[in-house]
């Protein structure tokens, strides 16, 4: 099938929670550097207008193509996944519904966990290597502008976010449920990305437990945490297993494509808890047939939060209403910047048709009242542009075919409109 004659659409391709699980969701996301280089080639491919979001509960490219294979085969091309895998779990959204895809994840209404907001700052981090790497354009630019304003008011006005709820807040409830004499365990946590430090606060915030230990790659991000928060104590990656060897709870959230947590880590014997927030996976699958090892995985600690759920769903059409308020805006923007040229043509041509009447009356018709003429004629042009604009903007009115019609009556064609 040939693109080269296809009208270019928005679309949004991806895949998500709700059809793929943890292993196959982390088989397709993207590494911060492979994201780059997706967005360079999709930008020397002349694809205008594109970004890429990659967390652990879905990866998705939002872009401009003449078909949305032209997007599929740059993720599976950047991933591990394979376009027959993506088949299977795929949502493929297309002009009006990927801008009410877009608008539904930001304002937490696609989130795993309802009014889930975590999603909101990956959102703008995406936009932003876009917008650096300049693979945005204007309709993007104004459609973020709004979905994120929506995502501010909805999170204002409503309840849709009641009661602490994300993965990184889920890990910590998991814990208060399920362990007994949490506040008196050692915790490490490894892995400072985000989801890390979020993980690290709520645990500040929501226990006592005092006794929590930090491990990362990089010991400056460690360090620079610790001096912020106080209560926590940073090693050395070098002195890993050691700390896996010394803890009762560990909470993995690196950003590795392959495991970094092994059975060679553990201490034989030694009875642990074990949370993996990174996608994909960072704990070695086998770690879970280890005597005395219980491993929790993202997709199951979802599966806590149903107690706050309940209110959240009743927020939803207070929710949608305040996006709908936004999608107006947004479908405004859209109709102006397609008639505004059609009527500055229109007028342009009303004004070159006065302009040779003028003329020919004023050489044929002595003592003509140019001054006069011109008054009378430009009200009259003025009214006509006017009318013209109240008809665009009528919602019974296909505004495309009326700026065709208009085109070829006053014969608009050279016009950029």
């Amino acid at each position: 099938m040939s693109l080269e004659n296809l009208p270019t659409k928005f679309y949004n391709v991806g895949l998500s929670y709700k059809k793929a699980d943890v292993k196959v969701r982390g088989a397709f996301s993207l590494t911060k550097e492979n994201q780059k280089l997706l967005l360079v080639e999709a930008k020397e491919k002349g694809i205008e207008g594109i970004f890429v979001l990659s967390t652990c509960n879905r990866t998705e490219i939002t872009g401009f193509a003449k078909h949305p294979f032209e997007l599929i085969s740059l993720l599976t091309k950047y991933s591990n996944g394979s376009v027959e895998d993506f088949i299977n779990v795929s949502y493929v959204n297309k002009n009006n519904e990927a801008i009410n895809h877009l608008f539904n994840i930001a304002t937490g209404l696609d989130s795993q966990i309802l009014g889930d907001y975590e999603i909101v700052g990956q959102l703008k981090q995406a936009y932003k290597l876009a917008k650096k790497l300049g693979t945005t354009n204007a309709y993007l630019e104004r459609l973020m502008n709004l979905v994120l304003h929506a995502s501010k008011s909805v999170k204002n006005n409503t309840k849709l976010s009641s009661g602490t709820t994300s993965v990184a807040y889920a890990a910590i409830q998991y814990i208060i449920d399920t362990v007994e004499d949490y506040n008196n365990k050692k915790v490490l946590i490894y892995g400072l990305g985000e989801i890390g430090k979020n993980t690290c606060k709520n645990l500040l915030e929501y226990t006592s437990n005092r006794n929590i230990t930090l491990v990362n790659r990089t010991l400056e991000k460690a360090i620079g945490f610790e001096q912020v928060h106080k209560d926590v104590k940073v090693v050395d990656f070098s002195n890993l297993t050691e700390e896996i060897h010394a803890a009762d709870i560990l909470i993995v959230s690196t950003g590795s494509t392959t495991p970094t947590v092994l059975k060679s880590h553990l201490k034989a014997g030694n009875e642990m808890l074990i949370i993996d927030l990174s996608m994909p996976e960072n704990v070695d699958f086998a770690v879970k047939s280890e005597p005395g090892i219980r491993l929790i995985n993202v997709d199951e600690l979802s599966k806590i939060t149903d107690r706050t759920i309940e209110t959240r769903k009743a927020q939803i059409p207070l929710a949608e209403e305040i996006i709908e308020k936004y999608k107006n805006e947004f479908c405004d923007w859209i109709s102006h910047r397609k008639y505004v040229p059609a009527v500055n043509a229109l007028k342009e041509s009303l004004q070159a048709i006065q302009h040779d009447e003028i003329d020919f009356h004023s050489k044929k018709i002595k003592d003509f009242n140019v001054e006069h003429a011109e008054f009378v004629t430009n009200r009259m042009i003025q009214k006509i542009t006017t009318q013209f604009v109240k008809h665009l903007k009528d919602e019974e009115t296909s505004v495309d075919q009326s700026i065709n019609v208009i085109s070829k009556i006053f014969d608009l064609e050279k016009t950029e409109i």
